[in-house]
This record gives C-alpha cells, sequence and structure tokens, in this order.
C-alpha cells in the first residue's frame, strides 16, 4: 500500500479530474448499453403500435389496461364502422353532416391526441434515458419527440378538419321544417344572386327549380327566365289573393322586392321575399317546394377554384365584362379547364348573346361541377371548399338533411341531368300560358322517371310543340353566345334529356 500524503505534499494538492460525461467502457459495458437502448426504443415503438403495451411491460398496470382497453374498443368500433358502411356507403354521408356526432368526434380525437402522446412520454419515461450514453440519449429524445407530434399532430389535424365540418353545417344549414318528398321527388328551388350578402334575393339572376328523384337521384333541372310575368300563383296564396288574374306589377326576379314592400300582408313572416317567390315558383311549375338554397355567384369564382378549376366546352369566346362596362377579356374557345374567374363570366356573361343563352351555358356549369367534383378532390381540398361555400350558400335545408342530400347528389353523380327552360321559343314569357307550361314540367319528370319516351338532346318534342321533325344534331346547330342554338329556335341545353351531351 502506498504512503498517505502528508497534508502539505503535491499530492495533496492535487485536483482530482471531473470524470468525462461517458467514460471508456468494456465490452460487457458496451453491450448492455445497446440492449437498454434497444429497449428504450422498442418500448416507444410498442405504444406506437399498440398503445398501453409498455405500460403493462414495465410500468404502471393499471394504466396499461385502460389504455388497452381503450385502445381495443377503438379498433372494434372502426370495424364495425367499416362493415356498415361496406353495406349502406351512404351511412357515412349521413353522419358526416351530422353536428352531434362530429363534436363528440373532434372532442375523441383530441382526447385520443393528448392520451397517445401521454404514453409515448411515459413510454421514453419507462426506457431510462438517463442510464443511456449522451448519443443513444439524444436518439431516443429525437424518437420520442418525432413520435409524439407524428401522432398527436395527425390527429389534432383531424379534429380541425371535423371541426371545420361541423362548423360548415352549422353555418349553411337553415331553420326550414323538415320536408318529405313530394310524389317521390324533393323539389329545391336554386336562387343564384350577384349583388353581394346585403342584397342576396332582392333581383335574383336565375332561379332554377332542382326536381329529384328521392331514390335514384335523377335530377330535372327546370328554369324560370327572371323576365317571365302574368303567372299565376297557386290559389289561396296570399300572393294569389293579390293577383288573382296573374303577376303583372314586374317580372318574376321581383316578386322578393315587392313582397319585401309589402310586409304587412305577411305578419309573422321573417322573409315575406322568399316566402312570395317560392309561392311564385310553385304557382309556374305546379310542384311543391321543399326547400331553398340562394347561391351567391360571388362566391361562385372561389368554390371553382378551390376545387382546382372546372373543364368546360367553350364553343365559342365568351366576353369578360359588357352591360354596363367595358368588355376587358375573354374567355377563349376551346375546351379548357376554367379558373373559377373565367367559369363565373362563363356563366354569367350576356354581352353577345341573351338572357336564355346565359341560362344554358349556367346549366353547362352545374353539370360540369356535379360531374367532376369527385368525393376524393372534395376531401383533397377539404377547407378551401368548406371556406368557399360558406360564403356561397344560404338555405333553409335544417342541418339533419344535410346528409340525406349529400347521398342523393353522390347518387346523381354518372347519371343524366335533364333540362327544362320555360323561355322561348317554348312559352311567351309576356304572356304564358299556363297549362302548357305544367303540362311541359310534367312531362320532363315523367321523362326522367322512365315514364314517357326519351328524346335526346335537342330532338322532338323539345321545342314548343313537340312536333315529329326532329332538330338538327348539336355539331350541327348554328351557336350564339356559347350554347348551341340560338334565340329564335332556341337553346339545346335548355331543353335536353341529357344534359351533357348538350354542353
Amino acid at each position: 500500500m502506498p504512503p498517505a500524503a502528508s497534508p502539505g505534499s503535491t499530492a495533496a494538492r492535487r485536483v482530482p479530474m471531473r470524470p468525462s460525461i461517458d467514460p471508456p467502457r468494456t465490452p460487457v459495458a458496451e453491450r448492455a448499453a445497446r440492449i437498454r437502448f434497444r429497449r428504450a426504443l422498442a418500448l416507444m415503438a410498442m405504444t406506437l403500435v399498440v398503445p398501453g403495451s409498455a405500460q403493462l411491460v414495465a410500468g404502471s398496470r393499471r394504466v396499461g389496461r385502460i389504455a388497452l382497453r381503450t385502445w381495443l374498443a377503438l379498433i372494434v368500433v372502426a370495424l364495425v364502422s367499416a362493415i356498415a358502411l361496406a353495406i349502406d356507403p351512404e351511412l357515412g354521408l349521413r353522419l358526416a353532416f351530422a353536428p352531434g356526432l362530429l363534436l363528440l368526434l373532434r372532442l375523441g380525437l383530441v382526447a385520443l391526441a393528448l392520451g397517445w402522446a401521454f404514453l409515448i412520454v411515459d413510454a421514453w419515461r419507462l426506457g431510462q434515458p438517463l442510464t443511456l450514453s449522451l448519443g443513444h440519449r439524444r436518439a431516443v429524445v429525437g424518437v420520442n419527440g418525432v413520435l409524439c407530434f407524428g401522432v398527436a399532430g395527425t390527429l389534432l389535424f383531424g379534429a380541425h378538419l371535423v371541426n371545420v365540418q361541423r362548423d360548415l353545417v352549422l353555418t349553411l344549414s337553415g331553420d326550414g321544417v323538415v320536408s318529405d318528398a313530394h310524389d317521390g321527388r324533393y323539389n329545391v328551388l336554386l336562387i343564384g344572386g350577384d349583388s353581394g350578402p346585403d342584397r342576396w334575393g332582392l333581383r335574383p339572376d336565375s332561379m332554377t327549380v332542382a326536381s329529384i328523384d328521392a331514390s335514384t337521384g335523377r335530377t330535372v333541372l327546370i328554369s324560370m327566365p327572371r323576365n317571365l310575368k302574368n303567372f299565376t300563383f297557386p290559389a289561396g296564396s296570399v300572393m294569389a289573393r293579390q293577383f288573382p288574374k296573374g303577376f303583372d306589377a314586374d317580372y318574376l326576379n321581383g316578386v322578393n322586392t315587392w313582397a319585401q314592400d309589402h310586409k304587412e300582408l305577411f305578419p309573422g313572416d321573417k322573409d315575406p321575399g322568399m316566402t312570395a317567390t317560392i309561392s311564385a315558383i310553385e304557382g309556374v311549375t305546379d310542384l311543391k317546394i321543399n326547400y331553398w338554397a340562394m347561391v351567391n355567384l360571388r362566391g361562385f369564382s372561389d368554390l371553382v377554384d378551390a376545387v382546382g378549376g372546372v373543364t368546360l366546352n367553350v364553343r365559342t369566346p365568351i366576353p369578360i365584362g359588357g352591360i354596363g362596362s367595358k368588355v376587358y377579356g375573354y374567355v377563349p374557345a376551346g375546351t379548357h379547364r376554367l379558373t373559377g374567374h373565367q367559369a363565373l363570366w362563363y356563366a354569367r356573361s350576356r354581352a353577345d348573346s341573351d338572357d336564355y343563352s346565359r341560362m344554358a351555358r349556367q346549366k353547362c356549369v352545374l353539370n360540369a361541377m356535379l360531374q367532376q367534383i369527385s368525393p376524393q378532390s372534395a376531401i383533397a381540398h377539404f377547407s378551401k371548399i368548406a371556406d368557399a361555400s360558406a360564403a356561397l350558400i344560404s338555405t333553409d335545408l335544417p342541418a339533419s338533411q344535410f346528409g340525406t342530400f349529400a347521398a342523393l347528389a353522390l347518387k346523381a353523380r354518372g347519371q343524366r341531368i335533364s333540362t327544362l327552360s320555360l323561355v322561348p321559343p317554348l312559352i311567351n314569357t309576356g304572356a304564358p300560358d299556363m297549362d302548357l307550361v305544367h303540362r311541359k314540367v310534367a312531362e320532363a319528370i315523367a321523362k326522367a322517371e322512365g315514364d314517357a319516351p326519351v328524346v335526346q338532346a335537342g330532338g322532338a318534342g323539345s321545342g314548343s310543340g313537340g312536333g315529329s321533325k326532329p332538330k338538327p344534331r348539336p355539331s350541327d346547330q348554328p351557336i350564339t353566345g356559347g350554347s348551341v342554338g340560338t334565340l329564335k329556335t332556341g337553346y339545346v341545353a335548355n331543353q335536353a334529356d341529357d344534359l351533357g351531351s348538350a354542353c
């Protein structure tokens, strides 16, 4: 044994060296360190795959059992849901538009994100990071951070999307009363306005009834020109008592304004203008309207951009601008994928054309949007579509009915859409023959339901008299304002049994 150093010796005054952070290790120690490192990684991987398993192996068994049972319950729910959706695909759409269920799903995703992140952090703790070498310790911390942010971030983003969907449903839904289908069809009034939120409904640009088969989704678009006059209202209605011989105070698009100026005739009615407009549409079409939706054409541009554009066959250049302002551009002729700005002007332009040509083009836009916006595209652009839709549509459709109509829209994709426009030469807009109008509406619906011979676009029966002499094929017809046909002969897209072929 070496002699002890005296108090004043150099050895006694020597400062002991600090041990290094990672002192040299023997092969046995290195092997043990690698085992501990692999164990730490394994515990986190186990938590990623089966939450709670790390706690069952190396931590609190009570926490592990709760987490594992919760995980197994979620798997069972997911499997049952998948089977139910496989049997009834429409169920998913109905559930996706149920605000109460969406709120529960959002809260569940947030709770799952927090709980899972806690288990991953706890698995890191169970791996005893302080016993690892510095390099292994840093690696474990990095892996833990990636797993926590990856799992929790994904679930929280999912919760955000669910909340966006719920907000959209609540924003769009109206206070209308749930209405059953009439004669097997839902009749929805679509009103297009182009005057901003403070003037919606005052002077509608377009009025179309979408008559939808409640079982198949087969749709007939029945459009009325804004300059229709001297039409009658349903017997017994407020407007019928005021105008028993027909509405001669203004055009069809002025009914809303007239009713707003005579609110005393509609005591207790929050929106007499819409009530009177619906009454007018029911009188013109002889159809009972279930719901209405006001479409702001200014917001339509954002919706088209949100889905990445819409492909349309532009038959002739369509002016951008005009009618009170200068034409400052054109939507070029040809088949193009149009931006929202271009699609809006394709649908609304009246320069170098007329109202009835515009009505035909608007139908082509509706058909293209229905056929081209797939569920996959809607999911991929969900947030943008939700933002655009909130500014685009106002409706009285109750939230409980959104799923029903979403399912019908899915059924309608890929099916023929029929159109009927109550315009010249079929109808005299200044003095319409109401019996003829009602008969043409009934015939169009009967054809769509297969109860009458189907006539191809522009064929016999689509004109005013439904004569036996067929019209030329669309490719042989003249083109005015981008629509096949003319004001005198009528536009093919306005009277078609297959709107897609007419466009």
